[in-house]
């Protein structure tokens, strides 16, 4: 399974860099991420450039498409032209989004009857793209998710690899990046984040 971790300029590099990597664990299983751009090269909100491993056409075959945030977002979905270069499809493919993504899909119309995931600066504007926002870091129906806060992007990647090979190989990823000590907290707040819109607590 291929994903397309699809960044624009302006882009947050924890959204983008923090699930690519994850997913990309899962290579040797067959999971594999490419950090997928409209042009070329894009630059981060710090200044980062970054060349892209795949063309934003890419997003269309992919079987998962993540839509990672940034400081451009809405000039993304105000542009008609890059807008339908995204001719995504939830019957065939699992599609996320990460804090401001959120206008990406809801500009594509894949958000209609469900809540949303945004992080704090957003949020106003996926409510007046008329979303109900969650106060939640994750949440997801059927084959569309949505993530809110930058670290939240490990719950995204959670999802992406639970749904692709299962809970077992979601939890050897999240015990091999977890910070030493923390293996066994940090597998179970993803997962249970993943099941119910918030993280465990102890």
């Amino acid at each position: 399974m291929q994903v397309a971790v699809v960044t624009f300029d302006g882009f947050n590099e924890l959204d983008s860099f923090i699930a690519s990597a994850l997913i990309n664990r899962c290579r040797k299983n067959g999971l594999e991420a490419f950090i997928t751009t409209p042009t070329p090269t894009v630059t981060s909100m710090n200044g980062v450039e970054v060349t892209g491993q795949r063309p934003i056409e890419f997003a269309a075959e992919a079987d998962v498409v993540l839509i990672g945030s940034g400081i451009r977002t809405r000039d993304v979905v105000a542009d008609d032209r890059l807008i339908s270069m995204l001719p995504l499809d939830p019957a065939r493919q699992l599609i996320g989004s990460q804090c401001s993504g959120a206008l990406v899909l809801a500009r594509l119309g894949l958000l209609a009857g469900m809540p949303a995931c945004t992080d704090r600066t957003s949020r106003p504007f996926v409510e007046a793209a008329g979303l109900t926002v969650l106060d939640a870091p994750f949440h997801a129906e059927g084959n569309v998710a949505t993530a809110g806060g930058c670290l939240a992007s490990q719950y995204l990647a959670t999802w992406v690899i639970t749904r692709a090979l299962g809970e077992d190989a979601a939890r050897a990823v999240l015990d091999y990046v977890a910070p030493v000590g923390e293996n066994q907290e940090t597998v179970e707040r993803a997962l249970h984040a993943i099941r119910t819109g918030r993280p465990a607590l102890r």
